[in-house]
């Protein structure tokens, strides 16, 4: 099969080139590959786009959701709706696909419930569920949403994520939404949680999202260091379990993260 060059496809007339559009995807591109969030001088200068056309993308991006500005540090990151595009991404094969295996598994080692789940907003979606037999049903099923702040896996991964992006999903006490009444209700609360969720190297809840359930998740992360995903297992909290499942939960999140590098 031939490919046939760009020069020599049919162009309408008068059709104007979209050299914003790139600029707009080497942007975010350049975002997506940064540790947190940077200034806007540092993307002109690194990508070589005039200041005035990156505060005017930025602009635009930002009333999509796509980008958000930290007044107070002058700087910008990745925005909600970036995170939407990369969970719907993972959702459609890779993730689910790599990590099925390894959440079956640990569901037959802990004989109870696991699963796999990636950011999307202040959201975490399900994307593997693995009910252990004789188990009680719990509300984490594929494709279902729940707060991140409220889960385990939510947590391991708000805790893997630059604090300045942190503040800007979570800026004030209207971000937070509530399941049993536990659970942080404002920023320095969650702050809080997160620096322990990153002493211990695992995050936890108790009945924050169904009461009478625990879980421990741990987050998965790819190449760069970012939460590509958390894997997490849940059991009714009178059972004296965690000690036991911390260590299978963080086997199986450091051998998703090796395989899906």
């Amino acid at each position: 099969m031939s490919v046939i060059p760009d020069s020599d496809l049919p162009q309408e007339a008068g059709a104007p080139q979209v050299p914003a559009a790139d600029q707009t995807l080497r942007i975010l591109s350049f975002l997506g590959r940064q540790r947190g969030p940077v200034a806007a001088r540092t993307i002109a200068e690194q990508l070589g786009i005039p200041r005035s056309s990156v505060y005017h993308l930025l602009s635009a991006m930002a009333a999509h959701g796509f980008v958000v500005h930290l007044t107070d540090a002058r700087r910008w990151g990745l925005g909600t709706a970036a995170f939407e595009l990369a969970g719907g991404y993972t959702r459609q094969q890779p993730l689910a696909r790599l990590g099925r295996p390894l959440v079956a598994a640990l569901a037959d080692a802990t004989g109870q419930s696991a699963h796999l789940a990636v950011m999307s907003g202040r959201d975490v979606v399900y994307i593997v569920e693995e009910r252990a037999p004789r188990r009680p049903a719990l509300v984490s099923d594929v494709g279902v949403r729940l707060p991140a702040h409220l889960t385990a896996t939510g947590r391991a991964m708000l805790a893997a994520l630059p604090r300045a992006q942190v503040r800007a999903l979570y800026p004030d006490a209207a971000a937070f939404a509530d399941r049993t009444g536990r659970g942080p209700r404002r920023p320095a609360e969650l702050r809080e949680l997160l620096r322990v969720v990153r002493a211990e190297g695992y995050a936890s809840e108790d009945g924050e999202v169904t009461l009478g359930f625990r879980s421990v998740g741990v987050a998965v992360r790819d190449h760069a260091g970012w939460p590509a995903a958390a894997i997490a297992v849940t059991w009714p909290d009178d059972e004296a379990r965690a000690e036991a499942i911390r260590p299978l939960v963080a086997d199986a999140a450091a051998e998703l993260a090796r395989r899906i590098r």
